[in-house]
């Protein structure tokens, strides 16, 4: 009889995250995954089983605006962005890398910058000729009106 042994690969993506935070956090956070209808479900669940849980859950829910806000995950994406950001400017302890990174980061930063300039020229280049378009047509407009109109001036 032989045995398979399975290889799990622990560093791929799809990977179990670290879990960050205490309890409450986590399970706020799994909730929050699963959106608003899974926190009514916990809300209910708690007052069916032990009410003072649900009453808390309706209150923290009104509390942090998850009531009536359109969307739980808008607040994890918030999060993991600042997270993200976090990450990118702390130090890898590699000072070769980092140099890389501080190069990288700063000739992407100054794309941006030309690229924002770039739109904001062609958006002011756009304006420009709609507003041009605009003049030559109500130029048009007032010779067209000023050829309809009969002379009221008598002739002498």
């Amino acid at each position: 009889m032989t045995t398979s042994s399975t290889n799990i690969d622990y560093n791929a993506p799809y990977a179990r995250q670290p879990r960050d935070g205490n309890w409450f956090k986590r399970s706020e956070a799994w909730l929050d995954e699963r959106g608003k209808g899974a926190w009514i479900a916990a809300m209910v669940l708690g007052f069916i089983f032990v009410w003072p849980v649900g009453l808390a859950l309706l209150a923290y829910m009104i509390w942090s605006k998850r009531m009536f806000s359109g969307n739980c995950a808008h607040k994890r994406h918030r999060n993991h962005a600042r997270h993200t950001m976090r990450a990118a400017m702390s130090s890898s302890g590699n000072s070769a890398f980092d140099a890389y990174k501080a190069d990288t980061l700063s000739r992407l930063e100054e794309e941006q910058s030309n690229f924002e300039t770039f739109l904001k020229r062609l958006r002011d280049a756009k304006d420009k000729a709609e507003f041009d378009q605009f003049m030559e047509d109500r130029a048009e407009r007032t010779v067209d009106d000023a050829a309809d109109e009969p002379d009221t001036k008598p002739a002498k």
